[in-house]
């Protein structure tokens, strides 16, 4: 499917996900699905988390053990393929890259968007991180029903 229509279909999302156990602490999901030459996640990553190895084609795997969930990776993703997650209770919470304007705020109400790009939920902004070591990618902290967990990728305001 991705090939054909530009969307990963479910397999290959959830071949990029942790179980739940794992993400009770929050973990950088890597949607990066094809072999291009690439590896600003790698090189920014502080923890040593995220490897891709000799051949700079190779897609990028994550340590669970050594990511800390710290989201610096998120923004140094030109593809803006890189998000963190983390589950609380019955939401997830991700970290996801934010280029557009208006820019949400804490507190707003947005709509959860799949990878179709169709509305598929409302999701709370629990915080916009807009550092300057960001460039011009805010990193929003968005609460998603955990229903959602594998389906969310990103929010229309």
């Amino acid at each position: 499917m991705l090939n054909k229509i530009g969307v990963a279909n479910k397999d290959l999302v959830l071949s990029r996900f942790f179980d739940e156990k794992t993400l009770v602490k929050p973990k950088a999901i890597l949607e990066c699905y094809e072999e291009i030459p690439c590896n600003p996640c790698s090189t920014s990553c502080p923890f040593d988390a995220i490897h891709i190895g000799e051949n700079i084609n190779k897609k990028p795997e994550l340590d669970v053990d050594k990511c800390v969930g710290c989201g610096i990776c998120i923004t140094s993703c030109p593809g803006l393929a890189i998000t963190v997650v983390s589950i609380k209770g019955e939401k997830a919470i991700f970290k996801i890259p934010y280029e557009m304007n208006p820019k949400p705020v804490k507190g707003d109400i947005v709509s959860g968007v799949n990878r179709h790009g169709e509305v598929i939920c409302d999701v709370e902004v629990v915080r916009v991180d807009g550092h300057q070591r960001h460039d011009r990618t805010v990193i929003l902290d968005v609460a998603v029903p955990l229903i959602y967990l594998h389906d969310f990728i990103t929010v229309r305001v």
